[in-house]
């Protein structure tokens, strides 16, 4: 099978999240934001969260490469990506995408709600 039917298969049907669990709100103006953190102390974890992360910011750009912008002004996404070292020697990591409703159809139909209890 060519790579690029490949990567189109992967994109609909990627791996599911082990370590951001995404929580939609929509405002009143339309746009939905998916809220995600993740906070560790443990190198490797760090890892695999900054790994899945971009996993997701990837997904989004393949998907909606000329939708990327403030929705507020007609981008179809928009993603702020935040770590931050904490007392104790945790670290935490929050991913945002701010969207329109097509971003956040596709977004919930490639990982889900979130809300699946994981085992």
């Amino acid at each position: 099978m060519p790579e690029s039917r490949m990567q189109d298969r992967r994109d609909m049907h990627p791996a599911p999240l082990r370590h951001l669990h995404f929580e939609l709100s929509e405002g009143d103006d339309g746009v939905a934001t998916l809220d995600a953190m993740a906070s560790t102390r443990d190198a490797a974890q760090l890892a695999a969260i900054r790994a899945e992360a971009q996993r997701v910011q990837d997904w989004a750009r393949r998907q909606f490469p000329q939708g990327q912008g403030p929705v507020e002004e007609g981008g179809l996404w928009d993603e702020e990506l935040l770590e931050q070292a904490e007392a104790g020697g945790w670290t935490t990591l929050a991913l945002t995408l701010s969207a329109a409703p097509l971003f956040v159809e596709a977004f919930l139909a490639a990982f889900g709600s979130g809300d699946e209890d994981s085992a």
